[in-house]
């Protein structure tokens, strides 16, 4: 019988060794709603006449919003304030899409299966409001020691910084930490923070 993709994570985060700490992203790893998160920033686009292709979202899955929409303005050559767009693209995500959010069910059920065991923390591109009310309609805030949001350092992913951070607030050593991401940029952050990972929906880890 194959193995379900809840064992094979179990599986492979215990292979990759004796870890003090996991840090998991959320938006895409935790929470299934990275469709959701890709027809906000298209519908709040259309409001400055700009028509986006939704690929650009999920390549830059982990970036704070407000470096996203630097992005979308360079490749688009557009002049939208991404403090705007933020706003507009927060209330509509918080009033229509986050009470109906979905876990990805072996990425959470991982997360309770060590929680208590591990030090757990989650760290996001995300905005604390959205993150921490994601966290609650998943049933998993309570089991989190340390939550890294937007804002909470200078540099976001794909930078290493929020991960040092959470590393930091946790007193864990960099070295003993497992990230679990869904993203490039997140890996990416991994990697320059000196700690292994593992992609959750490709159950491929380094």
């Amino acid at each position: 019988m194959e193995k379900s993709n809840f064992a094979k994570l179990c599986e492979l985060s215990e292979g990759k060794g004796n870890y003090s700490a996991f840090l998991y992203d959320c938006d895409g790893t935790l929470a299934d709603n990275m469709h959701h998160h890709t027809e906000t920033y298209i519908e709040v686009a259309k409001t400055y006449n700009l028509t986006i292709d939704s690929e650009i979202i999920y390549e830059l899955a982990g970036w704070p919003i407000l470096e996203v929409v630097l992005e979308i303005n360079k490749r688009y050559q557009s002049a939208i304030n991404p403090e705007e767009f933020k706003a507009r693209k927060a209330e509509i995500y918080m009033e229509r899409y986050i009470e109906t959010i979905k876990p990805v069910v072996h990425v959470v059920n991982h997360l309770k299966e060590h929680s208590g065991r591990k030090c757990i923390a989650v760290v996001s591109g995300g905005d604390r409001r959205a993150i921490e009310k994601t966290l609650l309609v998943l049933g998993i805030f309570d089991m989190v020691d340390v939550l890294v949001c937007s804002g909470d350092t200078v540099l976001g992913k794909p930078y290493p910084d929020p991960f040092l951070k959470a590393a930091e607030l946790l007193n864990v050593a960099p070295q003993n930490c497992l990230v679990f991401e869904d993203g490039e940029p997140g890996v990416t952050a991994a990697k320059a923070a000196g700690m292994k990972w593992i992609r959750v929906d490709t159950l491929e880890c380094g």
